[in-house]
């Protein structure tokens, strides 16, 4: 059966890992989880991950999660466009999460970045997902 929310379903992966103090979570590849998880470390919010073979010819993501002073890294995270309800923003348009402090992760047509470097190439896109 196929999923309906694949990034969702990584998303709550993330924040299910960090709530039971995982080192490492796995979670099936594609080509946005792989963008979205470099997204999340060239942030900090993350250590690493790499893409590794799976069962089946199956790629998997293993990635590794930080923790500061034995708390996650990442305090919150949540989906913002989800399949029901696609979220568009242009670039003067692109709102600030925890005034600046938190991460907007957007899809343009330049490939995914933050809010912060949407608005310095001045493209808008889709705001997938918030993290703080």
């Amino acid at each position: 059966m196929s999923m309906s929310d694949p990034l969702g379903d990584m998303l709550a992966r993330i924040r299910n890992g960090q709530m039971a103090n995982k080192s490492v979570i796995e979670c099936p590849h594609s080509k946005l989880r792989e963008n979205v998880c470099q997204v999340l470390a060239d942030e900090g919010f993350i250590r690493a991950f790499k893409k590794e073979p799976g069962e089946n010819n199956k790629a998997v993501l293993k990635i590794e999660l930080k923790y500061a002073e034995g708390k996650g890294a990442i305090r919150q995270i949540t989906r913002v466009s989800k399949p029901g309800r696609r979220i568009y923003k242009g670039a003067k348009d692109m709102p600030r999460f925890y005034n600046g402090l938190g991460v907007l992760i957007v899809s343009t047509p330049r490939g995914l970045m933050t809010d912060h470097g949407a608005r310095a190439a001045n493209v808008g896109g889709e705001v997938l997902c918030q993290v703080f």
